[in-house]
């Protein structure tokens, strides 16, 4: 037996219909092919494997999730923290790539696989692999156990009746439900020895992403959940109770889902308002200073509070090593970027003025997108 959805209201079907609104503007609003698109993307990946990392602990500055995102080196992350950033990299990279395959059918073997990749850097915690014996989730604040998962020899069926339901026709209506459900499901059942609370969330990005709800990179609630740990933590607990507790009322655990698709999806709106026009104000900038248009890579990152390293300008605006330093001397030059540091270590920051245009932009936007279930649905955007 698995913890079931409950009956859903007016309220949730009114908050479904609004996130797939707000989806089908992201899409509408990415349809015309424009530079800053990729930029965008890339951002909403980064946040997610940020946003996932940071519940489990790992401490992921901004710079180095976009570090990992673009396939660099990191900044300031340090070794083991840096290979989980990689190995979520992977797996949601690998997510992303499934959701592309109308034909891909999920199995155990695919949860597996997304296990090894997340924890094949540390081969004592048996990745691919079930877990070998009892599991208990510990509150090292408390000194106190909060969760202990089911038995051992029960994960293999439980597992089997887990992949049964995602593969059936049950809650295929509302696929942010079946999300929301596999994800409670797999993180109380525990079948690994460590990582479950990143496969349950790389779960349900992997069961909405390719049921057309909106683009693969901006449905995740991974960004959300690391901003709200806490209040995420907590409706766990309310959930389960301890232990495994399947016939336990979900309907808080659905709503709290719901909110985060909601929110999240307006943040994303409002994030493809906001480049939109910082890359318009930049584009001025290009004008007044004579510099190429191609320098706009590099200050849209630091206008929005990124450090930029030589390797990554390069490959952005698809530049030799020469001809991207001299670019970036030239913004030097102009008192949009500074430069820090000697050499192979040159890093180059926005200036004041610059971090002001984006700053400026963002100050235009409401900060705060309330909760649908409090404050009722309205359409953001």
């Amino acid at each position: 037996m698995l913890f079931k959805s409950p009956t859903l209201g007016t309220d949730e079907n009114g908050v479904i219909q609004a996130v797939a609104k707000m989806h089908k503007a992201l899409r509408f609003s990415l349809s015309n092919p424009s530079r800053w698109e990729g930029v965008l993307r890339r951002n909403a990946f980064a946040r997610a494997i940020q946003g996932s990392n940071s519940i489990e602990g790992y401490v992921v500055t901004k710079d180095d999730a976009i570090a990992a995102a673009e396939g660099e080196e990191p900044m300031t992350a340090q070794d083991e923290t840096w290979h989980a950033i990689v190995g979520y990299r992977n797996a949601m990279t690998f997510v992303l790539q499934l959701a592309k395959d109308s034909d891909f059918v999920i199995n155990d073997g695919i949860l597996r696989s997304l296990h090894y990749m997340m924890l094949s850097h540390d081969l004592p915690k048996h990745p691919g692999n079930w877990r070998p014996g009892p599991i208990y989730v510990h509150d090292e604040a408390k000194g106190v156990n909060v969760y202990e998962g089911p038995s051992i020899e029960g994960v293999p069926k439980l597992i089997a009746e887990l992949i049964a339901y995602l593969k059936s026709d049950r809650d295929a209506s509302h696929v942010l439900i079946k999300g929301a459900m596999a994800h409670l499901n797999l993180v109380m059942i525990h079948p690994f020895s460590d990582g479950n609370g990143r496969m349950a969330r790389c779960l349900q990005t992997l069961m909405i992403s390719g049921k057309g709800v909106g683009d693969p990179t901006f449905c995740s609630i991974e960004e959300y959940l690391g901003k709200n740990t806490q209040d995420y933590y907590k409706v766990l607990a309310e959930t389960g109770h301890g232990k495994w507790n399947p016939q336990n009322d979900t309907r808080s655990w659905i709503r709290f889902n719901l909110t985060a698709h909601y929110r999240q999806a307006g943040t994303a709106l409002r994030r493809a308002r906001l480049i939109e026009k910082l890359w318009g104000e930049l584009e001025l900038e290009l004008k007044k200073h004579r510099l190429p248009d191609r320098a706009i890579y590099a200050l849209s990152d630091a206008a929005m509070g990124f450090r930029i390293r030589s390797s990554h300008y390069r490959r952005n605006a698809d530049l030799s090593s020469v001809m991207a330093s001299r670019d970036l001397r030239a913004m030097v030059s102009a008192e949009l970027l500074t430069a820090r540091g000697e050499r192979r270590g040159r890093l180059y920051v926005g200036t004041e003025y610059l971090r002001a245009i984006a700053n400026r932009i963002r100050d235009e936007e409401p900060k705060e997108i309330p909760n649908p279930f409090v404050s009722g649905v309205m359409m953001i955007g």
